[in-house]
C-alpha cells in the first residue's frame, strides 16, 4: 500500500468503520509535483475527466466555427451529463448541424443519471441523446463530417479521429503515446491511462487558456465553455456544477467513474488529480474538498458553499445522526506557493 494513503475516516459512534485510501498530485503547468499525498505519478485511467481533452481536435481544428457550435455545445462535449432536458436540446442542437441522428450515435442507451436524482421524469423511452456522454459523442461525429471521415467506426482506435485524440492528450498530459495504456470507457470509447501527475497537468494547461503555447485557443474555448455552463458539464445539483459555481469561473473541473478527479486553477496555472483506490463517491469528494482547502484555495464563500460535499454526518434512514466522514489526508508539500 505504499503508493496510497489515508484520505477519508467514516467513524459510526466513534469507531473506525472504513478507510478509503488514494493517492493525489498536484502539479504546475510544466510538470512539476508540488504537493502530493501517496504516489502522483500512479498510472489511472482517466475515465470522464478525459472529455476535455477529448475534444480537442474538434476545437484545435476551428470545428466549433465551422460547425457553428457556440459555447453550449462545447460544454456538453466536456460533460457526464444527467440526461435533463437541458442537455437533450443540446445534443440535438449538435448533431441537427453536423446532418446527423442520434441512431448515428455510438455511445448506447441508459437511464439517465438524472433519474436517480430526481431531475428527470422515470418515464421515457430514453435512447442514446439520455446518455451521459451521448454530448462527447456527437462532437465526435461533428469532427468526422467536418473532416470527411468514416463514421460508422468512429470508436475504432485506429479511426484517424481516435488517433488524433490520443495524440493530443499525449501532448496535454506530457505523457509519450507509446506508454498511454488503452482502455474502452462505459461509452464503447477508447480511453487512457495516465499518471495522476500527467492528468493534473493536463487540467493545469486546460485551466491556463490563452496562455498555454500549444493548444491555447482551444483549451481557452473548452476552459471557458465549461466554467460559464457548468450545469451542462453535469447537470442539477452534480458535483461539477457546484464545485465551478463556487469557482467563479477559476476553476475548471471534471469528475470520472471509479473514483477519479482533476481540477485545474486559472489563476494559479496549477492541476491536481485524485484517485480513490476503492473509488467511494463520498470519500472522492469530501478528500477534495479537504484538498481545496489544504491548498488555500477557498475563502470563506467557497469553504460554506462546499461544505455540503464533505459529507461529514452519517444518519441513518429516520435521520438520526450515528457516524461521521472525515479527510484525514496528510498533504506533502514541495513547494506550493
Amino acid at each position: 500500500m505504499t503508493d496510497f494513503a489515508p484520505l477519508v475516516d467514516l467513524t459510526r459512534n466513534g469507531t473506525l468503520e472504513c478507510r478509503h485510501f488514494g493517492a493525489i498530485a498536484v502539479v504546475n503547468t510544466q510538470g512539476r509535483v508540488l504537493a502530493q499525498v501517496g504516489n502522483p505519478h500512479w498510472l489511472s485511467f482517466t475515465r470522464s475527466t478525459l472529455k476535455p481533452l477529448q475534444a480537442l481536435p474538434f476545437v484545435n481544428a476551428n470545428g466549433p466555427a465551422q460547425m457553428g457550435f457556440e459555447s453550449r455545445q462545447l460544454a456538453l462535449m466536456c460533460a457526464s451529463h444527467s440526461g435533463e432536458a437541458m442537455h437533450v436540446r443540446e445534443v440535438e442542437t449538435m448533431l441537427a448541424r453536423a446532418g446527423q441522428t442520434h441512431r448515428r450515435l455510438q455511445c448506447g442507451c441508459q437511464v439517465p443519471i438524472g433519474v436517480e436524482l430526481g431531475t428527470v421524469e422515470r418515464t421515457g423511452p430514453f435512447d442514446e441523446r439520455q446518455h451521459n456522454c451521448s454530448g462527447k459523442h456527437s462532437g465526435f461525429l461533428a469532427h468526422c463530417v467536418l473532416h470527411g471521415l468514416p463514421l460508422d467506426s468512429y470508436l475504432d482506435p485506429q479511426h484517424p479521429l481516435q488517433q488524433a485524440i490520443r495524440r493530443d492528450v499525449a501532448v496535454a498530459s506530457g505523457v509519450a503515446e507509446s506508454e498511454m495504456r488503452m482502455g474502452i470507457d462505459g461509452c464503447s470509447a477508447p480511453n487512457y491511462a495516465l499518471p495522476l501527475s500527467g492528468l493534473a497537468r493536463a487540467f493545469a494547461r486546460l485551466a491556463s487558456g490563452a496562455k498555454d503555447p500549444q493548444f491555447g485557443a482551444a483549451f481557452e474555448q473548452l476552459a471557458g465553455a465549461m466554467t460559464a455552463h457548468p450545469e451542462l458539464v453535469s447537470g442539477t445539483g452534480r458535483n461539477d456544477e457546484a464545485f465551478m459555481r463556487a469557482g467563479r469561473g477559476d476553476w475548471v473541473t471534471k469528475v470520472g467513474a471509479d473514483g477519479v478527479q482533476a481540477v485545474g486553477s486559472r489563476s494559479r496555472a496549477m492541476g491536481f488529480a485524485i484517485k480513490v483506490i476503492d473509488a467511494n463517491k463520498p470519500a472522492l469528494h469530501a478528500a477534495t474538498v479537504a484538498l481545496m482547502d489544504a491548498l488555500g484555495w477557498l475563502d470563506d464563500a467557497q469553504r460554506e458553499a462546499l461544505e455540503p460535499w464533505r459529507g461529514r454526518e452519517i444518519r441513518s434512514v429516520r435521520g438520526a445522526l450515528v457516524g461521521e466522514r472525515r479527510a484525514v489526508l496528510a498533504l506533502k508539500s514541495v513547494g506550493v506557493a
